[in-house]
């Protein structure tokens, strides 16, 4: 009987540390998930914090292009500039001083002054060009030259 003893002693402090180990790896699985979690959070966020920086920087750049095509409008509807030229150029005329060079815009080719200047359209500086050179540019942007 004493051997039955032990044996259920034994086998009882045998269950109680099988268990209690059981018991440890589940807390420390529980651990793990939970940091898991917080992490899974924190880039949930940063995601969420990354599309609401995308979105401001969209909504700033349409703002910008709005006010600048209203800017664009605003000088369009203002006088005409007489360097803004229209029509069939007369690049003899344009250049008063006769000395064969003009001032022409890079972007708006139809935009030609005796004079440095800058573009009433686009606010560039005017390129100094030959007239031979000017009267190029034009046909091959679609104007029409005298």
């Amino acid at each position: 009987m004493n051997t039955l003893k032990i044996f259920a002693n034994f086998f009882l402090v045998a269950m109680f540390l099988l268990s209690s180990y059981t018991f440890a790896q589940d807390k420390t699985d529980s651990t793990k998930t939970k940091h898991k979690m917080m992490h899974h959070q924190h880039d949930m966020m940063k995601d969420s914090s990354m599309q609401n920086k995308m979105h401001d920087m969209k909504m700033m750049k349409d703002s910008t292009h709005q006010m600048m095509m209203e800017n664009k409008k605003e000088m369009m509807g203002e006088k005409k500039s007489p360097l803004i030229r229209e029509g069939e150029i007369d690049l003899e005329s344009i250049d008063e001083n006769k000395d064969g060079k003009v001032y022409q815009d890079v972007m708006d080719w139809n935009v030609i002054s005796d004079k440095p200047g800058k573009c009433p359209l686009c606010n560039m500086k005017l390129k100094e060009v030959s007239l031979d050179k000017a009267k190029e540019n034009l046909l091959k942007n679609g104007f029409k030259v005298k």
